[in-house]
């Protein structure tokens, strides 16, 4: 069972990162642009962080088999949709409508994983299960460009999709054989359409805004009225949820001060990991001179020591135990932050392959103990809610983060380079300087922010719900 939730978790990191390699080619293909051609990846990130909210509570409701075996159904449909009706209509939009079709299916496989490992592993099996569902995910992640790289120069791009449907054949026949059934709960009160619409199309604006800014530049009356409209609509959905006889989001959960903590210090380390790994690229080509190719094989280091530290953090979670190791973890991803911050154009690569190696190591510990400790905190009525909360936890700080860290990095390097550019003698040396230094800068930041997240992993504590203390621990409808 858990082989197989750990498959859509892999499936999914892997379609998120294996598309973006293909990007140019498809631009190609198609005789798209390259902001038109970048909606077959961001189509596929708006939809499926406006639903993973709701198909978390769906799960609640008719139960996670059902929403997870679907999911694997629709998510296959979808790959194959991408690979043959864009070829067949020559439609560069029918594969964006593919992908945002796919994305529905990808939805619904991200919400319920830490539900299901909650409901059906043994307490004493957790951790190592949690651990398993980060390791799966780094591997996707650090598969993802090299496979769709290898796909798209030696067969076409639509591999990068038909990669998708064994995998998910897989998926839904192992599903359909190991994952506990049960029989459908009966719903006291209608579902919250209202707070559906309003939370799909709060983030999906948010995150488009966010997402979008920097092609489109921050005084795009656009971009403007996106974030705007994004701000109002999600205030709405607070207030919409407050007054629902059955929400979709259970708000109130957030006046627990230690579970607002813990949800905090997640969304902020993905926050801060995204300034590690949208601007380690261009570091590495900017200001350490290194090839495309060799810059892809250091950068595999931190997604190979995330992989390994989640089978780490599952062996240790019930000896340690999960607070002891959220603070451990915090401490040496905030150690990796500051060694980043230390890089210069003369660091050898022996070193930066270290440095990311700790950080993904001290991200990959993490994660396990804060998602089995957020989970067991609340309500086994909530799982797949907070699961699906979780996942959303995930995308929408990543993409908030890059933009935020972006905005930093083009600031400080246009004060730099004003600042050494004044009197004569200016040259290529200043001009690298003044580009490490904005580099510094933006890490600098990312180091302040992991300094909170260690602060807030110290001051939180953790206290399990009665639900997880009795010894019969299936939750009734959950299949």
């Amino acid at each position: 069972m858990i082989f197989t939730i750990s498959l859509a978790i892999f499936m999914a990191a892997l379609d998120t990162l294996i598309v973006n390699i293909a990007l140019p080619t498809i631009s190609e293909s198609f005789h798209m642009s390259s902001s038109n051609v970048s909606w077959v990846a961001t189509v596929y990130l708006l939809v499926m962080s406006g639903c993973i909210l709701i198909f978390g509570k769906v799960s609640d409701v008719i139960g996670y088999k059902r929403v997870f075996l679907t999911g694997f159904v629709i998510f296959t449909i979808g790959s194959l949709m991408c690979g043959v009706l864009p070829v067949l209509t020559g439609s560069f939009w029918v594969l964006v409508g593919s992908r945002a079709f796919q994305a529905i299916g990808g939805a619904m496989l991200m919400a319920v994983p830490i539900a299901m490992v909650t409901a059906y592993v043994p307490p004493e099996m957790r951790g190592k299960a949690m651990g398993f569902l980060v390791t799966m995910t780094s591997l996707g992640a650090a598969l993802g460009p090299t496979l769709g790289g290898f796909l798209t120069d030696y067969l076409s791009w639509q591999w990068i999709f038909f990669i998708n449907i064994p995998l998910g054949i897989i998926g839904i026949i192992l599903g359909f054989l190991v994952i506990p059934g049960s029989e459908r709960k009966t719903m006291n009160q209608k579902f919250d359409w209202a707070g559906a619409a309003l939370i799909f199309i709060g983030l999906a604006l948010l995150l488009y805004g966010f997402s979008e800014g920097n092609n489109q530049g921050w005084d795009s009356p656009v971009i403007i009225g996106s974030l705007v409209a994004a701000v109002i609509i999600l205030i709405l959905f607070a207030r919409q949820e407050l007054k629902s006889a059955d929400p979709l989001l259970q708000v109130h959960l957030f006046k627990d001060r230690n579970f607002f903590l813990f949800n905090l210090a997640f969304s902020l380390l993905l926050f801060s990991l995204a300034g590690i790994f949208f601007f380690m690229p261009f570091f590495m080509k900017y200001v350490g001179n290194y090839s495309t190719s060799s810059a892809g094989l250091i950068l595999t280091s931190f997604s190979l020591f995330t992989a390994i530290a989640g089978f780490i953090a599952g062996m240790l979670y019930n000896r340690v135990g999960g607070r002891n190791l959220l603070i451990g973890a915090s401490v040496i991803t905030v150690l990796g932050y500051f060694l980043l911050f230390t890089l210069n154009a003369g660091t050898p690569a022996g070193f930066i392959i270290l440095f990311l190696s700790i950080t993904g190591f001290g991200g990959g510990i993490f994660v396990p103990p804060l998602s089995n400790m957020v989970m067991t905190m609340t309500s086994k009525q909530y799982r797949g809610m907070i699961s699906s909360l979780i996942q959303v936890e995930r995308f929408a700080p990543m993409t908030i983060g890059i933009a935020f860290f972006n905005i930093i990095f083009v600031k400080a390097n246009e004060i730099f380079n004003s600042l050494f550019k004044i009197g004569p003698g200016y040259s290529a040396d200043l001009h690298l300087k003044a580009l490490t230094s904005a580099f510094d800068l933006t890490f600098l930041f990312v180091f302040i922010i992991g300094i909170v997240v260690v602060i807030l992993s110290c001051i939180a504590r953790y206290t399990i719900h009665p639900d997880y203390l009795e010894k019969d621990d299936k939750q009734p409808g959950a299949g």
